[in-house]
């Protein structure tokens, strides 16, 4: 009973120590690396106390919309990007525009563009980015130089032509590229390289019957078509990073976490065959999705200003080269990337090179939902299922179901503001 009343004695002196609380929520493996970060933060500002939470991924999203119908939303939190215009169409997050003003160390010039872009809805900054991620090729360049091949591919023709000449290369029980069926990135980075925007008429419809859509359905149609990919998922890969070894594949699609794990996993004599390029456009180097996850400020905090300046220090680009060292996830900001562990990095220079050409995804609460759909038709699209033409308009007709709340908001909000016009008006005349 003693030593269970010193305890608690402790944990209560911990509580009510006279310093300023802030709560913190952070997702995932992130949310453990960052503590490691916070006694510096606390140092430099000896009135805050910081209280991180560690979110599992799977359940943040229903966590944070339980807390804001609770009135029990953390001081800050790290959202994905795709979240935030979800939590400012429910008014729970506090503009940054007056903060970021008078914060010259926080400043958009310095962001990728696409990343800073995710978080401004309507105008104004709703999200500061933490780190940010794209996917591109990881390539065997030991195979593209058996086939001829010299240099990476840098437009939709030559990466043809290089799958081509691999799949002659390697026979018909292998591949020259994964685009995994269990995965809507493969052709949403294919399609958000269009000039068409993905929905139109402020997000109210889908735009897949677009042209610029559609060539990209073609190109992702092609690829299967001319068993260049196989028509499978990550999960009937045994194993991705041995199977790209062992040459079953040579491109591979997907994020900076993997620079990491193809050092890890694949032999020392394999080491010097694979590197990252940035992904082809149809024109040239192509755009891609830019993702990530970015700092809200709650607009039910009690803490703003210390939430702020949490914010702040974790956006300098020293903090940012530190986390980068713990996570393996890349900085949004250019300063950082100058630090000589990023400079130097062979394999995340085509990263540095593809996010100033990432783009955000379309601005409504429903895009994951959305994104779920292209997964689903793209799959079908892959098997031979469906036509590209069917493709698009089936994907048009998804979205636009989905959309339809969205619509009907919309114009009751323009409705309103149609009606209050009108009093005004009137009362003017009178």
């Amino acid at each position: 009973m003693a030593l269970c009343a010193l305890a608690l004695l402790g944990s209560c002196s911990h509580r009510d120590d006279g310093r300023e609380v802030v709560r913190f929520w952070a997702m995932g493996f992130e949310g453990e690396v960052v503590t490691q970060l916070i006694p510096e933060f606390e140092r430099r500002h000896p009135g805050i106390r910081v209280e991180v939470q560690q979110l599992p991924i799977t359940a943040a999203h229903e966590k944070l919309l339980t807390a804001f119908a609770g009135d029990a939303l953390p001081d800050v939190c790290a959202i994905g990007n795709t979240w935030i215009s979800e939590f400012a169409l429910l008014d729970a997050l506090t503009p940054l525009d007056p903060r970021l003003a008078q914060t010259p160390s926080v400043q958009a010039r310095d962001y990728f563009s696409g990343a800073w872009d995710t978080g401004v809805i309507d105008g104004r900054a709703y999200a500061v980015p933490w780190y940010v991620e794209t996917r591109l090729p990881f390539y065997r360049q030991d195979l593209l130089k058996q086939v001829g091949i010299a240099r990476p591919p840098a437009t939709w023709a030559e990466w043809k032509t290089a799958m081509a000449a691999i799949k002659r290369e390697v026979g018909p029980d292998r591949y020259a590229v994964l685009f995994p069926l269990n995965e809507p990135e493969p052709l949403l980075n294919l399609g958000i390289q269009s000039p068409d925007p993905l929905l139109r008429e402020d997000g109210r419809y889908g735009n897949f019957r677009s042209p610029g859509f559609k060539r990209a359905l073609s190109f992702y149609r092609e690829v299967f078509d001319r068993r260049w990919a196989p028509l499978a998922s990550n999960t009937q890969i045994a194993n991705v990073w041995n199977e790209f070894g062992r040459g079953y594949f040579s491109f591979y699609v997907n994020g900076p976490w993997n620079i990491a794990e193809f050092k890890r996993r694949l032999p020392a004599d394999l080491q010097p065959t694979w590197m990252t390029m940035p992904l082809p456009g149809e024109h040239g180097p192509g755009a891609s999705v830019a993702g990530g996850a970015s700092f809200v400020l709650f607009r039910s905090s009690q803490h703003q200003d210390a939430a702020w300046k949490l914010i702040a220090y974790l956006s300098e680009p020293e903090v940012q080269v530190r986390f980068h060292g713990l996570s393996g996830n890349l900085p949004p900001r250019r300063a950082a990337w100058d630090a000589p562990v990023l400079a130097n990095d062979v394999y995340a220079r085509a990263f540095r090179d593809q996010l100033e050409r990432a783009r955000p995804t379309p601005k409504v609460p429903e895009w994951e939902r959305i994104a779920m759909e292209i997964k689903l038709v793209g799959e079908q699209l892959a098997n031979g299922r469906v036509s590209v033409d069917e493709a698009a308009a089936e994907l048009d007709r998804r979205a636009d179901r989905i959309l339809e709340k969205r619509r009907w908001m919309l114009d009751q909000q323009a409705a309103a503001r149609h009606a209050s016009a009108k009093r005004a008006a009137a009362g003017a005349s009178r």
